[in-house]
């Protein structure tokens, strides 16, 4: 539960922790979706195409991210926070022994507010209905890297990417394991 995420997760002085989400095309079930991931002191997001809404997806897609990123996934995920979405319902063991787990509330979008304004950023790209099968993996790359280059007030005119570079090196991890991740 959300009441057991430390304090330093809400008041974003500690790197390390996201929020993840999934953004949905259309509402047929049958689509593929985005995987949405935010780390929320950088803002860092991270975008993964993956082939539909259910758990099994999701697991692959983190179960990959586990593989890319090896020893460090647990230095770079030290929380993840989720709603309590079917498709998040095998999170908390999938993740065992790498990172804590946190859901929030039922109809509580707010607990999760980094996560519901960076998929404002992806529907300037990607307009509610489309399908995001019909949407390239180039292009979701190409979103993941305009939103983590694109300079914030919020972060001092700096970029999400350079905000969570700096973290990498501040946690001494090689940014070498990143490298599929890092646009």
């Amino acid at each position: 539960s959300i009441e057991l995420r430390p304090h330093a997760v809400d008041t974003r002085t500690t790197f390390g922790h996201w929020e993840i989400d999934t953004v949905v095309g259309q509402k047929s079930g049958e689509d593929q979706v985005l995987l949405t991931m935010v780390e929320r002191k950088s803002r860092y997001e991270l975008i993964l195409k993956i082939d539909g809404k259910q758990s099994c997806h999701v697991v692959n897609a983190l179960r990959h991210l586990i593989k890319e990123t090896g020893d460090a996934f647990p230095k770079i995920f030290k929380s993840i926070t989720s709603d309590n979405g079917p498709e998040f319902s095998d999170l908390s063991e999938c993740l065992k022994g790498l990172s804590e787990v946190y859901f929030t509330h039922p109809y509580a979008s707010w607990e999760r507010g980094t996560k519901e304004n960076q998929h404002r950023f992806i529907r300037r790209h990607i307009p509610k209905g489309i399908p995001i099968s019909t949407v390239t993996t180039s292009t979701v790359h190409k979103i993941q890297e305009w939103m983590n280059r694109y300079p914030r007030k919020i972060l001092n005119g700096q970029s999400a990417m350079e905000v969570f570079l700096k973290e990498l090196i501040k946690e001494n991890i090689l940014s070498e394991s990143l490298g599929f991740y890092m646009n």
